[in-house]
């Protein structure tokens, strides 16, 4: 089996969010997809191990924000790979809360939708919620959406351990040939998988094409997750 066939279905990234009394949690996910028009439902997938699942259950509804293509991958990094149930994903995040008291993260995001759950489906590991569609707005008509494959391929990011997605990097690894580069070996974040190409550098957090791992500043960061160097290791 050839896991990296996986890469070549198509994902948006998006931002689900749910409240249950008064505790407001959210999740990146890249599952979340319209089902019938008429009347309009959407269903998202989530993990029985994310902290947002038993809020979904228990409040009955959920929110997707459209995150933009420019989206910081610090916002990534707070929904995707920090838990709501120890971390206040929302003190430094904009919302608004829907008429029916839907919370929707409008941070960095181009629309959203607001849905409440008529079914769930258990996967085992997942839970398909079927939401009925009750309000949704464009924020922001000119931006493009941010793709799960312009994800991986430009910002370098890799899906959360909960994710449908999500591919155990031991198996990648041994499909892919160990590769070298001028400037230094490949490096992999151990907590989310994110990859350091030298050859590509950090541009977006002022770390130029050609710097070697070891050369990264002592207080650089996992871009995707936020994790300090030293839980990188060498690729292979």
């Amino acid at each position: 089996m050839n896991y990296e066939a996986f890469h070549k279905l198509s994902y948006g990234l998006y931002i689900i969010s749910a409240q249950h009394n008064e505790k407001v949690s959210g999740f990146i996910a890249n599952t979340a997809f319209q089902l019938t028009s008429d009347p309009a439902r959407m269903a998202i997938s989530c993990s029985k191990d994310n902290f947002t699942h038993d809020i979904i259950k228990g409040g009955g509804f959920f929110s997707v924000s459209v995150l933009r293509q420019d989206a910081s991958t610090e916002i990534i990094s707070r929904f995707g790979f920090h838990s709501g149930a120890d971390t206040d994903k929302y003190a430094r995040t904009k919302t608004l809360l829907t008429g029916a008291g839907i919370p929707v993260v409008v941070d960095e995001c181009m629309a959203w939708f607001a849905c409440e759950v008529e079914q769930e489906v258990d996967l085992g590991s997942h839970t398909l919620f079927i939401g009925r569609l009750l309000d949704s707005d464009l924020l922001d008509k000119e931006a493009e959406p941010l793709t799960y494959a312009y994800y991986q391929a430009v910002k370098k990011g890799r899906a959360p351990k909960n994710a449908p997605t999500y591919i155990d990097k031991s198996k990648l690894q041994e499909e892919a040939q160990k590769a070298t580069t001028a400037a230094g070996e490949k490096y992999i974040c151990d907590v989310c998988g994110y990859e350091y190409d030298p050859a590509v550098g950090d541009p977006e957090n002022g770390i130029p094409p050609g710097t070697p791992f070891e050369d990264l500043p002592d207080d650089w960061t996992c871009p995707a997750c936020g994790a300090e160097k030293e839980f990188f290791s060498k690729e292979g």
